[in-house]
Protein backbone atom coordinates (compact mmCIF):
# COMPACT_ATOMS: atom_id res chain seq x y z
CA UNK A 1 0.00 0.00 0.00
CA UNK A 2 1.36 3.60 -0.84
CA UNK A 3 0.88 6.68 0.87
CA UNK A 4 -1.43 8.15 -1.33
CA UNK A 5 -3.07 4.64 -1.20
CA UNK A 6 -3.33 5.45 2.68
CA UNK A 7 -4.16 8.77 2.29
CA UNK A 8 -6.77 8.49 0.13
CA UNK A 9 -8.09 5.49 2.55
CA UNK A 10 -8.00 7.55 5.52
CA UNK A 11 -9.94 10.69 3.63
CA UNK A 12 -12.67 8.37 2.91
CA UNK A 13 -12.66 7.30 6.65
CA UNK A 14 -12.84 10.53 7.49
CA UNK A 15 -15.32 11.82 5.08
CA UNK A 16 -17.79 8.71 6.31
CA UNK A 17 -17.89 9.93 9.46
CA UNK A 18 -18.35 13.39 8.59
CA UNK A 19 -21.50 11.97 7.19
CA UNK A 20 -22.68 10.15 10.06
CA UNK A 21 -22.16 13.34 11.70
CA UNK A 22 -25.17 15.25 9.35
CA UNK A 23 -27.22 12.62 10.00
CA UNK A 24 -27.23 12.81 13.80
CA UNK A 25 -27.53 16.50 13.49
CA UNK A 26 -30.40 16.18 11.10
CA UNK A 27 -32.00 13.70 12.91
CA UNK A 28 -31.45 15.25 16.04
CA UNK A 29 -34.49 17.16 16.18
CA UNK A 30 -37.14 14.46 17.35
CA UNK A 31 -40.20 16.23 15.62
CA UNK A 32 -38.78 15.00 12.44
CA UNK A 33 -37.72 11.30 13.46
CA UNK A 34 -41.23 11.03 15.15
CA UNK A 35 -42.95 12.11 12.12
CA UNK A 36 -41.26 9.54 10.12
CA UNK A 37 -42.50 7.04 12.00
CA UNK A 38 -45.69 7.98 12.00
CA UNK A 39 -46.94 9.68 8.56
CA UNK A 40 -45.08 7.07 6.92
CA UNK A 41 -43.82 7.77 3.20
CA UNK A 42 -44.64 11.63 3.26
CA UNK A 43 -42.30 12.49 6.37
CA UNK A 44 -39.38 10.24 5.12
CA UNK A 45 -39.47 12.26 1.74
CA UNK A 46 -39.51 15.37 4.29
CA UNK A 47 -36.91 13.97 6.64
CA UNK A 48 -34.39 13.01 3.61
CA UNK A 49 -34.87 16.57 1.96
CA UNK A 50 -33.99 18.41 5.37
CA UNK A 51 -30.69 20.00 4.78
CA UNK A 52 -28.51 18.43 6.94
CA UNK A 53 -29.68 15.03 6.44
CA UNK A 54 -29.53 15.34 2.78
CA UNK A 55 -25.91 16.95 2.85
CA UNK A 56 -24.75 13.68 5.07
CA UNK A 57 -26.59 11.73 2.24
CA UNK A 58 -23.96 13.94 -0.45
CA UNK A 59 -21.44 13.34 1.67
CA UNK A 60 -21.71 9.59 2.69
CA UNK A 61 -22.49 8.94 -1.55
CA UNK A 62 -19.31 10.63 -1.71
CA UNK A 63 -17.13 8.81 0.75
CA UNK A 64 -18.88 5.64 -1.13
CA UNK A 65 -17.32 6.54 -4.02
CA UNK A 66 -13.83 6.86 -2.79
CA UNK A 67 -14.42 3.98 -0.76
CA UNK A 68 -14.69 1.64 -4.40
CA UNK A 69 -11.65 3.62 -5.86
CA UNK A 70 -9.84 2.47 -2.41
CA UNK A 71 -11.24 -1.28 -3.11
CA UNK A 72 -10.07 -1.41 -6.99
CA UNK A 73 -6.39 -0.50 -5.73
CA UNK A 74 -6.25 -1.70 -2.14
CA UNK A 75 -6.70 -5.80 -0.76
CA UNK A 76 -9.79 -6.04 1.27
CA UNK A 77 -7.91 -7.39 4.26
CA UNK A 78 -5.82 -4.20 4.04
CA UNK A 79 -8.04 -1.76 3.53
CA UNK A 80 -11.55 -2.54 5.39
CA UNK A 81 -9.94 -2.46 9.18
CA UNK A 82 -9.46 0.84 8.43
CA UNK A 83 -13.27 1.53 8.94
CA UNK A 84 -12.39 1.13 12.47
CA UNK A 85 -11.31 4.61 12.11
CA UNK A 86 -14.07 6.09 12.03
CA UNK A 87 -14.78 4.91 15.61
CA UNK A 88 -11.96 7.39 16.70
CA UNK A 89 -13.75 10.44 14.72
CA UNK A 90 -17.31 9.47 16.22
CA UNK A 91 -16.25 9.65 19.08
CA UNK A 92 -14.77 12.82 18.94
CA UNK A 93 -17.67 14.30 16.93
CA UNK A 94 -20.44 12.93 20.06
CA UNK A 95 -17.96 14.53 22.56
CA UNK A 96 -17.12 17.74 21.13
CA UNK A 97 -19.94 18.63 19.08
CA UNK A 98 -23.11 16.42 20.46
CA UNK A 99 -22.25 16.86 24.19
CA UNK A 100 -21.98 13.10 24.43
CA UNK A 101 -20.44 11.63 27.43
CA UNK A 102 -17.27 9.87 27.37
CA UNK A 103 -16.97 6.68 29.36
CA UNK A 104 -14.03 4.49 30.33
CA UNK A 105 -15.05 1.67 27.96
CA UNK A 106 -16.02 3.85 25.30
CA UNK A 107 -12.24 5.16 25.62
CA UNK A 108 -10.18 1.19 26.05
CA UNK A 109 -12.90 -0.02 23.32
CA UNK A 110 -11.66 3.00 20.68
CA UNK A 111 -8.26 2.71 21.84
CA UNK A 112 -8.22 -1.41 20.85
CA UNK A 113 -9.47 -0.23 17.72
CA UNK A 114 -6.63 2.29 16.82
CA UNK A 115 -4.11 -0.50 17.85
CA UNK A 116 -5.76 -3.19 15.70
CA UNK A 117 -5.94 -0.03 12.71
CA UNK A 118 -1.92 0.40 13.56
CA UNK A 119 -1.49 -3.01 13.30
CA UNK A 120 -3.11 -3.47 10.05
CA UNK A 121 -1.15 -1.19 8.75
CA UNK A 122 2.25 -2.23 9.74
CA UNK A 123 1.48 -5.60 7.97
CA UNK A 124 0.24 -3.84 4.75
Amino acid sequence: MTNFQLGIILLTVSVSACAQLLLKLGMKDLGAANGMLSNGFTSLFHVIFSPLVFSGLVVYGISTLSWLWVLSKVDLSIAYPFLGISFIFTLFFGIFLLDEELSTYKLIGTLMIVVGCFLVAKSA
